[in-house]
């Protein structure tokens, strides 16, 4: 019976370093976190920038038709953007209007040559310079120093979502959007990967169009992350392993995330959805700013978003701005 036991617990634990390895080996490593003149200095607690993007990379083109995405595949654009605060005062999740009117730093052109700066959208930054250029971006227009980055395109998206049986969540009110494919009915629904993703991008149905969709990617993200947290997930193979396989082989993170940091990125999320912290947006002072071209851009409350923003660098309490 001892030898039994032993070898039991030997082959768990041959069994765990065996996942540890292989989970390990699915992630997608990124330089964007590289120094330069001027980067803001590391404040208290982690901060995480989370990049929704629309890579079709994965997906056939029956795929595409059928998620609604098109098939415009050069490059690839910021559909969503997060900054994840984890610290002492609880965990903030801080959505950025992809339309922020900010400027964006000097940059590598396709060519190699320097582009100069310039005000613009800055999801502008993310389909120019990827990452490295969103990161600096972010960190040169609140004065937040980037932890760790995690980027998943629609193909993982709605892979990680299928893996776990799909997520629950409330809807409010009846929701069908051309655009985007969804056509739901109000009340307690389990979306699958494709509905999820839908719900995620619908905007024009909302009277506050992007802002509104935000706090639907808030809602959903808190939901999901919740859910494959859960030790059902977590504990039964015929979900983990989909699940492991879905969320890491098509995440892409910086170069010092491991593992343990993306245990507690999601514990994390976990935490904003259960109530233990709170979804916000950077506060906005016009959210219908026209720029010189025409262009509807978003323009942040300087006062307010700077209070919020000096928060995430001491690790202090969030504001509430009424």
């Amino acid at each position: 019976m001892k030898w039994s036991v032993f070898g039991v617990l030997i082959a768990v634990m041959v069994a765990s370093v065996s996942t540890w390895f292989w989970a390990d080996s699915k992630l997608n490593h990124e330089d964007v976190l590289a120094d330069y003149p001027g980067r803001p200095a590391a404040g208290k607690g982690t901060n995480w920038l989370i990049v929704g993007s629309d890579s079709r990379q994965g997906l056939t083109d029956a795929e595409q038709d059928d998620l609604h995405t098109g098939h415009d595949t050069e490059g690839k654009r910021s559909d969503s953007m997060m900054v994840l605060h984890v610290g002492e005062q609880g965990n903030t999740l801080m959505s950025i209007p992809r339309d922020s009117w900010v400027p964006i730093p000097e940059h590598p052109g396709g060519n190699g040559k320097p582009v100069k700066g310039a005000t613009a959208k800055i999801n502008s930054a993310f389909g120019n310079g990827g990452g490295r250029l969103l990161v600096q971006t972010v960190e040169q227009n609140t004065g937040i120093r980037i932890d760790h980055y995690a980027e998943i395109g629609f193909g993982g998206f709605v892979g990680v979502v299928d893996s776990i049986g799909g997520v629950e969540m409330h809807i409010d009110q009846d929701v069908k959007d051309k655009d985007s494919g969804l056509d739901l009915k109000a009340g307690d629904q389990t979306l699958t990967g494709k509905q999820a993703l839908a719900f995620v991008r619908q905007r024009h149905q909302m009277a506050d169009q992007d802002l509104g969709r935000m706090r639907n990617q808030q809602k959903f993200l808190g939901a999901l992350a919740h859910q494959a947290a859960s030790p059902g997930n977590l504990l039964n193979p015929f979900t983990f392993y989909p699940l492991v396989d879905s969320a890491l082989g098509t995440l892409i993170v910086d170069e010092d995330c491991g593992l343990t940091d993306l245990g507690s990125f999601f514990l994390a999320m976990k935490d904003v959805n259960g109530g233990n912290g709170k979804s916000l947006t950077v506060p906005i002072g016009n959210p219908d700013y026209r720029t010189k071209t025409g262009e509807s851009a978003v323009l942040w409350d300087t006062n307010k978003s700077k209070q919020l923003f000096d928060a995430f660098k001491n690790d202090t309490a969030v504001p509430e701005f009424k």
